[in-house]
């Protein structure tokens, strides 16, 4: 029985939206949106939030969720996820086989896309990383700099991440697939041990999108297409579009009004 937990990396400073994860959503801080709707995933042995804020870490706290101060020199959500599984692993006297890395942007999650992300596992073992992806609708998307474009091979591993728009249309007159990372991402424990260890690389700093480390000392990621649709926010303009949707929503009746 292989041992998963969820981890959502927060902090309040941040240069395009800084206090983001306590905007509140519908009344509650969108980080607490991402915890309680984390907390479905019936694959999730536990979820933990991992912050350097003792503001985030209080709140997390006071609705009876679990969180780990982290340091607060990481630049990176991957580097919180390791220091966090550590500490967790101590804390709870448990060993972990993978973090699912969950972005704390993310108030529209659905459970059933980490359970997409995790059934690849399941299935084979020898994965070692899963990276979940969603179809881009719209042309705005796939122009937006806050939007991680991804380029797959015929077997849906990845062969690049970039802000810029990829694959060029400019040569190419017919329906293009493409396709946007989630920052939703389930890592083998001892890959992400070593994801942290290894040295930033150029593409990784150029196109400031951290799984290109990977790419770049040889690893594979396996891309996974799920079917939920979600809008992270990325810029405090989101916020309307996002409550407007989970108005409507039927995951809120269990958590927000219960």
């Amino acid at each position: 029985m292989i041992t998963i937990i969820g981890i959502i990396p927060a902090r309040l400073a941040a240069s395009r939206f800084p206090n983001k994860p306590m905007t509140p959503i519908l009344g509650m801080p969108m980080i607490g949106h991402v915890y309680h709707r984390a907390k479905m995933c019936p694959y999730l042995n536990d979820v933990w939030v991992a912050t350097c804020d003792e503001e985030i870490f209080n709140y997390i706290k006071s609705i009876g969720g679990k969180a780990v101060m982290t340091a607060d020199t990481h630049q990176r959500a991957s580097d919180r996820a390791a220091e966090a599984v550590v500490k967790i692993e101590r804390i709870e006297g448990l060993n972990v086989d993978y973090v699912a890395m969950i972005q704390g942007d993310e108030p529209m999650l659905m459970p059933g896309m980490i359970n997409d992300l995790i059934d690849p596992v399941i299935k084979d073992p020898n994965l070692k990383i899963t990276n979940l992806i969603n179809e881009i609708s719209t042309k705005e998307e796939f122009n937006s700099a806050n939007v991680v474009k991804v380029v797959l091979d015929l077997n849906d591993f990845v062969l690049y991440f970039s802000r810029e728009p990829i694959p060029s249309k400019r040569k190419y007159k017919g329906v293009l697939p493409m396709w946007k990372q989630l920052g939703i991402i389930l890592f083998d424990k001892n890959l992400l041990l070593e994801y942290i260890n290894l040295p930033p690389t150029p593409l990784e700093i150029i196109e400031s999108v951290d799984m290109n480390r990977l790419l770049e000392h040889g690893r594979r990621i396996k891309m996974v297409k799920t079917k939920f649709k979600s809008c992270g926010v990325d810029v405090p303009s989101d916020v309307a579009f996002v409550e407007k949707h989970l108005k409507t929503d039927p995951l809120i009746e269990k958590y927000l009004r219960a």
